[in-house]
């Protein structure tokens, strides 16, 4: 007869995730805003706070480092943090700033081309989003890249009304991308004398 031999335990885990950074309670010292974690978890989960970091788990946790090195973990925290708010607010900015060109260019006499730029902007599938839009328009769609090495959206047609009322319903692959922050561009192909002159 042989003895069972004890395993790992098969009881699920269930864990804690914060409501401010995503992370599990006990990694949001390593994420970016880590005193709003703290205040967010004292205020909402009391109970897990004190054993995270009440007194003395602190003191325990601590216990090897000096006054010098704890003063530095925190400030580099402090610095962490700070750092991690400009960026956001600079990617804000950003956003706020850009805009979604939506440029009509013409080929021949009668046919014409959507180039839509500026939707990666928003965080946009460009690939996904031009599949979509060649099958809602039954035209040819693609992504590629401009002079200037910008990616966009080229569209074999004039759809660009069609476009902005897709960015309006916040239509599955654009979403995210605001409808108020369209700019339209009419380009006219130069004519063959004026090409010649």
């Amino acid at each position: 007869m042989s003895e069972a031999i004890a395993g790992p335990s098969t009881k699920p885990i269930s864990a804690l995730y914060c409501g401010v950074c995503t992370l599990p309670a006990e990694y949001c010292e390593f994420g970016p805003s880590f005193s709003k974690c703290k205040t967010w978890l004292e205020d909402k989960h009391p109970d897990e706070y004190a054993r995270l970091w009440g007194e003395g788990t602190l003191t325990a946790r601590m216990g090897t480092l000096s006054v010098e090195k704890q003063e530095k973990l925190e400030a580099d925290a402090a610095k962490a943090e700070r750092k991690a708010e400009k960026k956001a607010e600079a990617e804000a900015k950003k956003k706020e700033a850009a805009k979604i060109t939506i440029k009509r260019a013409e080929r021949t006499k009668r046919k014409h081309q959507t180039h839509i730029l500026g939707l990666d902007l928003f965080g946009v599938d460009l690939k996904k989003a031009a599949k979509m839009m060649a099958s809602k328009f039954a035209t040819g769609a693609s992504v590629s890249k401009t002079a200037a090495g910008e990616e966009e959206i080229v569209i074999q047609g004039d759809v660009g009304d069609e476009v902005v009322e897709m960015l309006r319903a916040q239509v599955k692959e654009l979403k995210g991308a605001p409808a108020d922050q369209v700019v339209r561009v009419d380009e006219k192909k130069k004519k063959a004398a004026e090409e010649t002159a």
